[in-house]
């Protein structure tokens, strides 16, 4: 179009030279004008239609049609060629198109780059909604119309409000995502943990209310951990401690040994690795170990002890320094927790205090053994029992001298023998109490005989009156003996029935003694009956004789 205005402006004969001198200075003169628009050369364009005086003043009155104008006089002044002239008009019509091709292809870029800004804003927009899950902005509409600088003021409060609301939901994200990092590495057990919160990587791409709780619950959950962790490292130290107190060991080191933030001298945050929390728990079971096995030591030590003093004897004083070992015998390991109950001290003292009594038990052994021997034997007298043979105790006590026996099983056979001798002295009781009633009856039955006998019993003397009263007083016992003796056998076949083993009286069956004694009786009782059949014949014939 430009180039069809400037060839209206070549002159086509002499006549036409003013007129396109005219329509030159016209045109330059829109391509100066202020705004420089194509629709505004357009609107200069038409005024190629207007009167000719119209436009010639129009354009005498801008600086480019002046200029064009003082060309033209100074190329009549000079007498400038018409193909020169021509030529500078052409180079004029060159450099107008060049300009105004400049001029739009500016207008062009900055629409275009409008149009992107607009699209990035927008894009950019949309994704905020996307991240920040959010469906829309309030008081932004949805649909925007104008132009295109309108559409940008319109969208970019919108824009920059998504903005400040994603720079604190990513600074939300961040201080979550620190923390969960910071007490993941605590349980982790990383010693050495960078919490800047620059080096926490936030996912810009989801940025929702249900993202930022999922964190959150995740956070929760390891600070639950976390507290669980604490507790079960703070019951492994106490526990530690309570151990150490019981065995006499320093707990602190023992901690310190497991990790130094244990100890709360050293002023860092605990570690409650799995590793650490693995390492409390087999140092709690070690110390565990070690507490039953001396508690085991000293129930050792201390049934040793009390046999030892059973067995020698020992005085309460003597018993008493170690009375706290005694009362370590009925309790287990659960129950003993006083602080220094199961030292390496008490242990090595009772040890040593059972290898001296130990070294003092062959020397009283002997003498200890011939005490109990003592109170066997009388027990068995007492009871008139079987007395162990003389021949066993003296191979016993040889056994002694030469060290060659087991004193705690010899002492406890000898109190089991003991004991087995009063159990059997006391059902033997009732039935020894009836035979020393027989006994003392068959006394007074043998004194009677003897008295019987003695042909001066009825006469005066001194002391015949109390023989007579003892003697009336003797009948009356002999006669209760048949029946103490049906008592006494019926007794003893019931205790040798329940026993099975036959009732000795010193040694001698006490059934065949008093068998031995009816037999013995009965024989006398018929050598009186006899005697009395015999005296009474001749008693007869001297009465006869008589009359």
């Amino acid at each position: 179009m430009v180039w069809l205005l400037i060839k209206e402006l070549k002159p086509k004969s002499s006549t036409l030279q003013s007129k396109r001198s005219s329509q030159s200075i016209q045109l330059f003169s829109s391509f100066k004008s202020p705004s420089g628009s194509h629709h505004r050369y357009t609107e200069r364009m038409g005024s190629f239609q207007a009167p000719p005086g119209m436009r010639s003043s129009a354009l005498l009155e801008t600086s480019c049609g002046y200029l064009l104008q003082e060309l033209q006089m100074i190329w009549n002044e000079v007498g400038e060629d018409q193909s020169e002239r021509e030529k500078v008009l052409l180079e004029l019509e060159q450099e107008c198109l060049e300009v105004y091709r400049r001029k739009v292809d500016r207008a062009n870029m900055s629409r275009a780059r409008l149009h992107q800004e607009l699209a990035e804003s927008e894009a950019e927009f949309t994704h905020l909604l996307l991240s920040l899950g959010e469906r829309s902005l309030p008081g932004r509409p949805e649909k925007m119309s104008g132009t295109i600088k309108q559409q940008l003021d319109s969208i970019t409060p919108a824009l920059q409000e998504m903005r400040l609301r994603k720079e604190e939901r990513v600074n939300q994200f961040r201080a979550v995502q620190g923390q969960i990092q910071k007490i993941s590495a605590e349980i982790a057990g990383q010693s050495e943990y960078d919490d800047s919160i620059t080096n926490v990587k936030v996912n810009e791409n989801d940025l929702s209310l249900k993202k930022l709780e999922e964190y959150q619950n995740e956070l929760q959950r390891l600070h639950n951990e976390k507290n669980n962790r604490l507790q079960q490292v703070e019951k492994y130290i106490a526990a530690v401690h309570n151990l150490s107190a019981t065995l006499g060991m320093e707990s602190s080191m023992i901690i310190t040994k497991v990790h130094p933030s244990l100890n709360e001298l050293c002023g860092i945050s605990k570690n409650i690795s799995d590793g650490i929390l693995a390492k409390l728990n087999s140092t709690v079971e070690s110390l565990q170990e070690e507490k039953q096995k001396r508690l085991e030591k000293l129930h050792q030590l201390g049934k040793a002890l009390k046999n030892l003093w059973s067995l020698m004897d020992t005085s309460y004083g003597d018993r008493y320094l170690f009375s706290h070992v005694i009362d370590q015998l009925s309790v287990s390991s659960a129950e003993v927790s006083d602080p220094g109950s199961l030292t390496l001290d008490i242990i090595q003292q009772a040890e040593a205090e059972v290898k001296r009594l130990d070294q003092l038990k062959a020397s009283k052994m002997k003498e200890l053994f011939l005490k109990k021997q003592n109170e066997l034997e009388e027990i068995c007298n007492k009871s008139h029992m079987e007395i162990p043979s003389r021949s066993e105790m003296e191979n016993i006590l040889n056994l002694i001298n030469t060290g060659e026996i087991d004193y705690a099983e010899l002492l406890m056979s000898i109190d089991e023998q003991i004991s087995r001798a009063k159990e059997e002295a006391s059902s033997r009781k009732s039935i020894m109490e009836k035979v020393e009633k027989w006994i003392l009856a068959r006394d007074e039955e043998r004194w009677l005989q003897e008295y019987s006998m003695d042909e001066n019993r009825y006469s005066v003397s001194r002391g015949a009156h109390r023989n007579l009263r003892r003697a009336e007083r003797a009948r009356v016992t002999v006669n209760k003996i048949p029946a103490l003796v049906d008592s006494l056998m019926a007794k003893t076949k019931s205790w040798e029935e329940e026993r099975r083993k036959v009732f000795l009286y010193d040694e001698v069956p006490l059934l065949a003694m008093l068998e031995e004694y009816n037999l013995s009786r009965q024989e006398r009782e018929e050598e009186k009956q006899r005697q009395r059949v015999s005296i009474i014949p001749c008693a007869t014939n001297g009465r006869i004789q008589h009359l």
